[in-house]
């Protein structure tokens, strides 16, 4: 028997316990054995059907208690009634099965209230009454906790899809951290290779050596090309083509080494540079410096590679612009190589300008490059600005700005989460309101009218006393209050009425939500023919005591 079947047998013997309850104890009108199994059958198909049709199972209750009861408040199925409007608003995500099932029981219930005919407004307002507070307060709790389930699943999916997403975000770092050695190690290690070609072009021309010795260096030079030319390639594989613009993230070159020092070094190798150096001398931010010179270092490898035996001037320019602001600008430019047109960079595949142009991006700058005089002329522009302020003005790239884009998107789905369930208690609170406030009107409609019918059908005992059997309807008439009671309690009558007699029934006293006596004239031909006395719920001694002090 698996668990879902258990729990309905479960619920079954819950729904049916009321019921039996209230006939061994003497609480409802006493019923043959059969009625009672075909309840317990009815309360059975409800039960299964509570699944797949909750609002059909809310119809089989409503119908029993309505066959009890025409104002449907029934000690046997009012509890059967509100469990079944509960699953009905637990299980069922729309609304108007739950709308048509009601207004179905309140106009099937008001038929039959009508159709009892005399006094029909105290048991239509019961009637109304067990549908506010037992189906339909019901329906809206169990729709409130449908709702709240559903709200804390979609958390727990959300927290699952930022836990995927953390997961995308920190393979993105690894690729970004991927692009940014691929970008050092081509900048740094394609720089001293071109160093290294361009000393062992040097060595190969200097006097003094043997053939030898000149071939040696002439295989230097072609390893150390090779050599570059192979790291382009795995560099190639490492980074990203589609990235636009790297992160601010530190350089794997060492951070201490000056533009004049990697002139030097340079010059050292044999490259014929020189450096100029123009404007005042202030400090320049870490990130400027760096980003001058990676623009000066692929520069001088650009032209070691493409126009060996160029000159080559680098110039490093601080200025002032007119709102005060200090710029940086460099520009290295190389002549024709000795041996013919300079090949401009970047017509073999390379990264290196890219990676420039990254760098000028992060600083705030700009950078061009373009050929100038049969050579080459790199050029950049950096503000001396805060990085913050060239990272706020930037659009977020590929690696960089994806953090950024992420933790935005976050943002923006914890809120839309948080605006979801501010509106689902919306959704629910404000009908409990509005169903709270028709409940207020309601009772006190109720406790009203209640209270006027029970007052004007109140026949005084001494009143009572002094009418006479055999008097004329007309002679009794005076005495009569305004009102009869509508659901006299005939079963405690001490005597059955007079055959062919109608008989009137009236409260012996006023007080309210209390057994109380009532008094039963019969009437027949225009005259009284009995009148009798039938007890409230209480001993024979008490209702005897009484009797006697009403003829006093």
């Amino acid at each position: 028997m698996s668990r879902t079947t258990v729990r309905d047998v479960l619920l079954w013997v819950a729904l049916v316990v009321p019921m039996a309850a209230t006939a061994s104890l003497g609480l409802s009108e006493p019923r043959p054995w059969w009625q009672s199994a075909v309840a317990g059958a009815v309360l059975a198909v409800a039960v299964a059907v509570s699944r797949p049709r909750p609002a059909l199972a809310l119809l089989l209750a409503a119908g029993l208690g309505l066959a009890a009861s025409p104002s449907l408040f029934t000690l046997s199925y009012g509890p059967a009634l509100a469990v079944l409007a509960y699953l009905l608003g637990r299980r069922s995500a729309r609304v108007r099965p739950a709308l048509y099932a009601l207004a179905a029981t309140a106009a099937a219930g008001t038929l039959l209230v009508v159709g009892r005919g005399f006094d029909p407004v105290v048991e239509w307002l019961v009637l109304i009454g067990t549908l506010l507070f037992g189906a339909l307060f019901p329906w809206l709790v169990g729709r409130y906790r449908r709702q709240y389930h559903e709200l804390v699943a979609a958390g727990w999916s959300r927290a699952a899809q930022l836990e995927r997403e953390q997961v995308i975000v920190a393979d993105r770092a690894r690729l970004r951290e991927r692009a940014r050695i691929a970008q050092d190690m081509h900048d740094s290690l394609g720089h001293e290779l071109s160093l290294i070609a361009l000393r062992a072009g040097a060595l190969q021309v200097a006097p003094g050596l043997g053939p030898e010795q000149r071939a040696a260096a002439a295989e230097l030079r072609g390893a150390a090309s090779s050599a570059t030319d192979r790291l382009r390639d795995i560099i190639g594989v490492l980074r990203d083509p589609t990235t636009t613009q790297a992160a601010p993230v530190p350089p794997l070159t060492p951070v201490d080494e000056t533009i004049p020092a990697l002139v030097h070094r340079a010059a050292a190798s044999g490259m014929a540079v020189r450096l100029r150096s123009e404007g005042p001398e202030d400090a320049v931010p870490v990130m400027v410096e760096r980003a001058a010179h990676r623009v000066v270092q692929e520069a001088l490898t650009n032209a070691a590679k493409h126009a060996p035996g160029a000159e080559v001037t680098v110039t490093v320019t601080v200025e002032h612009g007119a709102d005060e602001a200090a710029v940086t600008a460099v520009t290295v430019v190389n002549g024709p190589p000795p041996d013919g047109p300079a090949r401009p960079p970047g017509t073999t595949g390379g990264t290196g300008l890219v990676g420039l142009r990254e760098r000028a991006a992060l600083a705030g700058g700009t950078l061009t490059a373009e050929p100038y005089d049969g050579g080459f002329r790199v050029a950049a522009r950096l503000p001396h600005t805060p990085p913050e302020t060239a990272a706020a003005a930037s659009p977020p790239d590929a690696y960089g700005g994806a953090d950024t884009l992420t933790a935005a998107s976050e943002a923006g789905d914890l809120d839309a989460f948080a605006h979801a369930r501010r509106a689902s208690r919306r959704r629910v609170v404000l009908p409990f309101v509005a169903v709270g406030g028709c409940a207020a009107v309601f009772v006190v409609a109720a406790f009203g009218w209640y209270a006027y019918i029970k007052a004007h059908s109140v026949l005084r005992p001494a009143d009572f006393a002094g009418l006479r059997v055999g008097a004329s309807y007309a002679a009794v008439e005076p005495v009569l209050p305004d009102r009869r009671v509508a659901a006299p309690p005939v079963g405690r009558a001490v005597a059955p009425p007079p055959e062919g007699a109608q008989c009137r029934y009236y409260r012996a006293s006023g007080e309210l939500f209390i057994s109380v006596d009532h008094f039963r004239l019969c009437f027949r031909d225009g005259r009284l023919v009995a009148k009798s006395m039938i007890p409230r719920v209480g001993t024979a001694e008490v209702v005897e005591q009484e009797e006697k002090e009403w003829v006093r």
